[in-house]
């Protein structure tokens, strides 16, 4: 770089000869002495080696400097080839070089762009720049060289060099046009040239062309002010690769004066990682939960994120530049200065203002209270000061909530205390202290085992090990044990108490005496069973005991509701009717308590006298109906079924007031609902009631029931019904005991015995075999019918092997008929059948007009039928039909 950096001009070497002279005459012997004294004075005075050599090469002239540079002395080198003083491989250049001189006679340096060396006498070589000059002689041309040792030159220059390629940037050093002078190794590993590539070529082939005329501009004006300063500041800088992508880059420029007028020095710094790691930070800025503010030494605000932002209500340009205090609160100004000052030394991560009520101020005015953590952070440009911010509004109401909570728990008429899960206390509230007597210093540490009487101790390890896995346990009712030894009734809830994590570390408990209120229920109790015993009883005897009825197998059950009373409304009924028919009569009144009882009462009475009278299904159902109208009780409605079975014939007749479907079961054949249908029940007024007739094998079992059994909490009474069924179909595979077969119904429908809120009643009614013989004629309602009907009888009675039954059987059918031929319509018809046990004779007839019983006057020829029937049958009777009436009579076999 000898030939810009830190060098001399050329021009300096033999400045006496720098134009072609003409001063032969003065080195001619007949020139005049003074002349070539004054030339011989100039060259003495040169402060470089003058060297003149003729047209051939040989030294002619030499100064002091010469022998001082070469260590020649001046006869030595006078009369010698100038080569003496060139190291030998150069002789055949410097010939050529120095004949060539003659063809371009100038004031010039020699070998310009070539390394030139000197040869001293002791053989040393050593670096030299040469300026040459023509010299005009009456002897010819002459050729003065003023030769410099640039020794101590090359080695600063090397220096430099050395110091250029040690730098850790690119540098780049350009002269006052924008030329690039000189590069380093790093210059061409950061934009990929070759130095050759760079070197004489403008700058701005590093520069992104977007930037050329900024850049030029910027350039000539740094002239302006010389000095070491950073290129752009405040500006995103950009380089230019030869492959033409480009990148962040960080310009340091410095001022170089030289010989050759000013050169520039540009370090160059790829910020590329920085760049990157800036934008990471960034980006973990405002990936930030909090706000974070990051402010210079001098408290102003270099650095926000989003959540800045929206938590103070400023825009980002609002804030930046802007001193700290801008978003706190006035009063807090001076303070928070010195605060900020005094960080500077104990840097350190820490929360601000520990123990201190900070607040932060919004751009709106209103204040709130923070939480501030503070981090030093050292960049390049000084020490930054990271604050996250944290609006803790929540988190302080939250607080005061908990204050106010634990003022209610200190203050709680409860007794509340809290454990571990190994069961140590860990808390002991006032109301725990009234209660068990023990002050907290007593019990915080111990086990609470402590409060549980010896035989309830094992229920504590359960409770600890449900809490354990997570569960609540809630009213617990046990007995504790107090300091002075008494036993308490006590409800107790407990939770369990979670880590943040939800991991169960402990558990709370609410404890209450209860012991007044067990007192008082032990009291409730035993009047509530005395009510209880009063009203069944009541019940059972309004409810009566069926009749056990040759013939008909029967089981029944009927299970009080477990909750108020346990009285309700059910009720079921077997009306022997005579003549082998059996009224079968159940109803539910709606509703609990005595009043239903009560209803229940009334109704079961005039159902039973109804029945009695041989009313058939549908007349008893509306009459039963006009009852309910006529108790005046409001919203009563009560459901009710009534069926007669007529064994004889097989056939049930059956009518039914809003009950539930009646089942008949079958062995063998399972269980279905009788198809007959339902009316509206008792109490709707208004409904005109029909009766149905199903007939059904000897040997089936007819099933009612009331709602208790299939309508229980929780359930669907399809569903229920259809379980029913289903049990039922189960049992009559075969005959089974009825017994038996009622408790196991009852197990399957209600499995929990005290679960049931209603009332239930289950009936099981089996029918009976068929009659072992039966015979029907019809007869004409004329006096002649009267001895054809007896005759038809004693043949009955012949083919039987009843003859002992003969004559008074005649004789009562004799006044039956006579009755009805004399006093009825005709036909009649005449049904005769016999049973294992019973004869029944029956007369039926067209008219409704039904016989009654009267004394009959001494001379008077009628009115003793009907006393005779009486004296003389074991039973008898006479009951509606559809067509007119039926009386009939049984004798005992």
């Amino acid at each position: 770089m000898g030939d810009f950096v830190g060098s001399h001009s050329t021009r300096a070497a033999g400045a006496a000869f720098q134009e072609p002279c003409r001063c032969g005459a003065l080195l001619d012997e007949a020139a005049p002495a003074g002349a070539e004294e004054r030339f011989r004075g100039l060259l003495e005075a040169a402060p470089d080696a003058m060297v003149i050599v003729d047209d051939t090469g040989t030294i002619r002239l030499v100064n002091a400097q010469t022998e001082s540079l070469f260590g020649y002395r001046r006869e030595e080198l006078l009369g010698h080839p100038v080569e003496i003083l060139v190291p030998e491989r150069f002789h055949a250049h410097h010939t050529h070089h120095r004949n060539g001189y003659a063809n371009n006679r100038q004031v010039r340096p020699m070998g310009a762009g070539l390394e030139l060396n000197g040869l001293r006498k002791d053989g040393t070589e050593f670096p030299v720049e040469i300026s040459l000059s023509p010299l005009e002689t009456t002897d010819g041309l002459l050729l003065s060289a003023a030769v410099r040792d640039v020794s101590d030159r090359k080695a600063a220059e090397e220096r430099f060099r050395g110091l250029l390629e040690a730098a850790p940037d690119a540098m780049v050093i350009v002269d006052d046009t924008g030329t690039i002078r000189l590069v380093n190794a790093q210059t061409e590993s950061l934009f990929g040239y070759r130095r050759e590539e760079l070197l004489g070529h403008p700058v701005e082939i590093l520069v992104p062309e977007r930037f050329h005329a900024h850049h030029t501009h910027h350039r000539n004006g740094y002239a302006n002010n010389r000095q070491v300063r950073p290129m752009g500041a405040g500006l995103e800088l950009n380089g230019l690769r030869k492959d033409g992508t480009e990148f962040p880059v960080e310009i340091s420029l410095s001022p170089l004066e030289t010989t050759d007028g000013l050169l520039l020095s540009a370090a160059v710094r790829d910020v590329s990682d920085r760049k990157a790691a800036e934008e990471r930070f960034r980006g973990l800025l405002e990936a930030a939960p909090d706000a974070m503010v990051i402010v210079d030494d001098t408290g102003t605000i270099r650095l926000v994120n989003a959540q800045t932002e929206s938590l103070f209500g400023y825009r980002r340009e609002e804030l930046l530049g802007h001193p700290v205090e801008i978003l706190v609160p006035e009063r807090f100004h001076a303070h928070h200065t010195h605060h900020r000052n005094g960080y500077a030394n104990n840097r350190q991560v820490r929360p601000m203002g520990a123990g201190l009520e900070l607040n932060g101020l919004r751009k709106d005015g209103t204040e709130f209270p923070v939480e501030i953590s503070l981090s030093p952070l050292e960049t390049t440009d000084g020490l930054l000061l990271s604050a996250a911010v944290r609006d803790v509004s929540d988190r302080k109401a939250a607080e005061e909530r908990i204050n106010e909570l634990a003022g209610l728990v200190e203050s709680s008429q409860d007794a509340i205390l809290a454990k571990t899960l190994d069961g140590d206390i860990t808390y002991w509230n006032a109301a725990a202290q009234r209660l068990y007597g023990y002050i907290p210093a007593e019990v915080m540490g111990r086990h609470v085992s402590l409060l549980a009487p010896t035989e309830h101790r094992d229920e504590i390890d359960a409770l600890l090990e449900r809490l354990s896995n997570g569960e609540k346990v809630e009213h617990f009712e046990t007995l504790r044990l107090t300091r002075s030894g008494d036993l308490l009734d006590v409800d107790i809830t407990l939770w369990p108490t979670r880590a943040a994590d939800g991991t169960v570390v402990g558990a709370c408990a609410i404890v209450r005496d209860i012991s007044d209120r067990k007192r008082a229920e032990a009291e409730l109790t035993a009047l509530y069973e005395q009510q209880r015993h009063i009203a069944l009883t009541l019940q059972r005897s309004l409810m009566g005991t069926p009749p056990a009825i040759p013939g008909l197998s029967t089981a029944s059950r009927y299970r009080p509701a477990t909750q108020g009373a346990g009285v309700g409304g059910d009720w079921f009924d077997l009306i022997p009717l005579g003549a082998g028919r059996v009224g079968v009569l159940i109803g539910d009144v709606m509703g609990r308590g005595l009043e239903a009882a009560a209803v229940m009462g009334q109704l079961r009475s005039a159902a039973h006298a109804l029945a009695k009278t041989g009313m058939q299904p549908r007349q008893l159902m509306q009459a039963l109906d006009t009852c309910v109208t006529d108790l005046d009780v409001p919203d009563q409605l009560v459901t009710c079924c009534y069926l007669v079975i007529a064994s004889d014939a097989g056939e049930v007749t059956i009518c039914s007031a809003g009950h539930l479907p009646t089942l008949v079961a079958t062995p063998g054949d399972g269980a279905r609902p009788l198809p007959v249908p339902v009316h509206a029940p008792l109490g709707v007024g208004g409904v005109l009631y029909q009766q149905s007739s199903v007939v059904i094998p000897p040997g089936a079992t007819l099933v009612l029931y009331t709602d208790g059994l299939i309508e229980t909490p929780g359930s669907d009474i399809e569903d229920q019904l259809t379980k029913l069924t289903t049990t039922l179909s189960r049992l009559f595979t075969t005959a089974p005991d009825l017994e038996a077969a009622a408790d196991h119904v009852l197990t399957a429908l209600l499995p929990d015995p005290e679960s049931h809120n209603d009332d239930v009643t289950l009936l099981l009614a089996r029918l009976p075999d068929a009659p072992l013989a039966a015979v029907t004629t019809g007869l004409p309602a004329v006096p002649e019918s009267v001895p054809e009907g007896r005759a038809f009888l004693g043949k009955a009675l012949t083919s039987w092997d009843c003859t002992a039954l003969a004559d008074d059987a005649r004789l009562l059918l004799s006044e039956v008929l006579t009755n009805a031929v004399q006093h009825a319509q005709g036909p009649i018809r005449l049904h005769v059948c016999r049973t294992a046990t019973d004869l029944t004779v029956e007369v039926s007839d067209h008219s409704p007009q039904l016989p009654q019983p009267r004394p009959a006057a001494e001379d008077a020829e009628s009115g003793r039928g009907l006393i005779l029937v009486r004296a003389l049958a074991d039973d008898w009777g006479v009951r509606p039909t559809d067509e007119g009436k039926t009386t009939w009579f049984t004798l005992g076999l």
